[in-house]
């Protein structure tokens, strides 16, 4: 099982928290291990120092991390937050946040960065990629993506080909003894 990294809104996007339990937690790799569930594939997180060092000062009161307050409570405490903030800052489609919906950003946001669909597949613990074609979507809706639109680099040197890949190029191919790379406008 491959390690990922995870923030803290990752985990509150991808857990049933109610369910998250102290043994899934290991602290001494600082990873958070997140069971299948429904279709998906377990899968292990890796999570910050701060959200480790947050975690060990948390009371460990019984086997869960948060207690045995239902998912239907955790959902309340959001209903009631959400419908704060949105009276607040005046924006009623802050109404229409769900649990899942901070799934659904992280999974757009990563393949809008990688543009890696498999990558996105096995973060998110989908089992066909079918689900993750959903995110390409909304990632193409969000930032307007035009599919054929790339910039393009030749490099003649392995510091030129270093510099194009760190700067966020990809190897294409070969041609004449140079290196061809594109990066997505």
């Amino acid at each position: 099982m491959e390690i990922q990294q995870a923030t803290t809104a990752d985990l509150k996007g991808e857990l049933k928290i109610s369910k998250l339990r102290w043994i899934d937690i290991d602290f001494e790799h600082n990873t958070v291990r997140i069971a299948a569930e429904k279709n998906s594939n377990p899968r292990i997180l890796k999570i910050s120092n701060k959200l480790v060092g947050m975690l060990q000062v948390f009371p460990k009161i019984n086997e869960k991390l948060f207690g045995t307050v239902s998912i239907n409570t955790h959902r309340s405490c959001l209903e009631h937050t959400r419908k704060v903030l949105a009276r607040k800052l005046n924006n009623p489609r802050l109404l229409e946040i769900h649990f899942h919906t901070l799934r659904h950003w992280k999974g757009t946001m990563l393949y809008h960065e990688t543009k890696d669909i498999l990558y996105v597949k096995e973060y998110l613990g989908h089992k066909k990629v079918e689900n993750t074609l959903l995110y390409i979507q909304l990632a193409n809706a969000i930032f307007n993506q035009d599919s054929g639109s790339y910039t393009s680099r030749v490099a003649k040197t392995v510091e030129e080909a270093q510099q194009l890949i760190e700067a966020g190029f990809e190897y294409v191919c070969d041609i004449d003894n140079v290196k061809l790379f594109r990066k997505r406008n």
